[in-house]
């Protein structure tokens, strides 16, 4: 074996084989090559060892030791993989550089926010005039399904049905499946979107729904670009712990905005949610709550529902 890449290959060994679990492991292939370009480069091939592990994930630009515990966390699945290999193999422990996950507040946009972001596209440059109305038109579907941007840059043609109104997602994260019922609304959106998309881009060059002006697929950093651009010339600066807005901020709004309407109408939310769980795609409930987020009402009802909680408890004790 090339002395030079050893641990590259052992790497991409290991991602081939989680990958054929289902696991996408995007964020993990750009660490792990890291950490084999830093083993690679000192030649270190005898095995995966402690000192290996903390002088790699210490050698980083950010000087803090979360980012070393993430990079231990990502490191502790691929050394236990490297243990089928060689037993002499070391898997660091967890917590070695403290916890490794924090939870940081997104982005909410508020109803006005979400309209003026809408509204904003009609301004962006385009070569042929489809880019406004696809980022006007995918910013809306994200807004209004929760979907991943993956998804929604992934669907094809016929996995969108106007006639029922839903989308088939398929191969989602863990290449799971499912059937997104969307608003009359939205559906009419989409519609109208591919409309005009066949008029400005006769012959495509894929059958994705949303195109660019060259059509090809919309790519995410594109999406993502547009975003930043409509923001910037907004003036806004986004609430909560991320240094920039994201798109996946309007699927933790779609959550909370969903969550609150639940309060507000009166549904049981304890029941409500787990439909919305399966909505959203996401393998367990659990994985929902995450996304909620305290906004002021949501943080009202709470403190009425612990209220009303705390005053039945002691009702009760008065009665016994």
């Amino acid at each position: 074996m090339n002395a030079s890449n050893f641990w590259m290959l052992r790497v991409e060994a290991y991602l081939i084989y989680r990958r054929s679990l289902g696991y996408k492991l995007t964020i993990d292939e750009v660490v792990l090559r890291g950490f084999a370009r830093f083993a690679d480069a000192i030649g270190d091939q005898s095995c995966l060892t402690m000192p290996l592990a903390i002088g790699w994930a210490r050698d980083s630009d950010r000087d803090n030791p979360f980012t070393w515990a993430r990079r231990i966390e990502v490191l502790r699945g691929f050394s236990r993989f490297c243990l089928r290999l060689d037993p002499a193999t070391e898997i660091p422990p967890s917590g070695l550089f403290g916890p490794s996950h924090r939870r940081l507040i997104p982005h909410i946009y508020s109803e006005e926010e979400l309209i003026a972001i809408l509204n904003a596209t009609n301004n962006l440059l385009s070569q042929h005039g489809l880019r406004p109305a696809t980022c006007r038109t995918l910013f809306g579907l994200l807004a209004s399904s929760g979907l991943r941007i993956s998804e929604a840059t992934s669907l094809t043609r016929s996995e969108v049905d106007f006639e029922a109104g839903v989308l088939c997602i398929h191969e989602a994260k863990f290449l799971k499946s499912r059937w997104v019922p969307l608003h009359p609304s939205t559906t009419q959106s989409l519609n109208d979107y591919a409309q005009l998309r066949d008029q400005i881009i006769s012959h495509p060059t894929c059958n994705r729904f949303f195109l660019s002006d060259t059509g090809q697929s919309v790519k995410r950093a594109n999406i993502l670009y547009a975003l930043h651009t409509i923001c910037r010339q907004l003036g806004w600066k986004p609430r909560g712990d991320y240094m920039h807005h994201r798109l996946h901020d309007f699927r933790h709004t779609f959550i909370v905005h969903s969550l609150l309407r639940f309060y507000q109408q009166g549904i049981d939310v304890d029941h409500s949610v787990l439909a919305l769980s399966t909505y959203v795609g996401h393998a367990r409930v659990s994985d929902t709550y995450w996304y909620v987020t305290g906004i002021p009402e949501l943080m009202a009802i709470a403190a009425e529902r612990f209220e009303r909680y705390s005053q039945e408890v002691s009702n009760e004790q008065f009665a016994d």
